[in-house]
């Protein structure tokens, strides 16, 4: 299974990279108040891409770092109960 995860990823990467050989043409991107940016397709792509990869990962981060918190709060929580169950075995007359 190891093999065939990286046969596809090895694929993947020569699919990405002939993409990224076949689309060096140079583009010209306008922006507000005649701004221009001279660069090659693929950078544009990646550098959109990745910008997006960032948007997403900001999008998510709050629900992540909540859930992580409340994940803390649960763990201390079942600590301490299970600390207290524990003291009360010790307290109670034996059998």
């Amino acid at each position: 299974m190891r093999y065939l995860i990286w046969l596809l990823r090895a694929i993947l990467f020569l699919v990405f990279l002939g993409f990224a050989i076949k689309n060096d043409q140079p583009v010209v991107l306008h922006y507000i108040l005649g701004y221009e940016w001279h660069t090659s397709l693929i950078l544009a792509l990646l550098l959109f891409f990745a910008a997006g990869m960032v948007v997403g990962v900001l999008a998510v981060l709050n629900n992540i770092l909540r859930q992580r918190r409340e994940i803390a709060m649960l763990k201390r929580e079942l600590r301490l109960k299970s600390k207290l169950v524990n003291e009360s075995d010790l307290n109670s007359p034996g059998m």
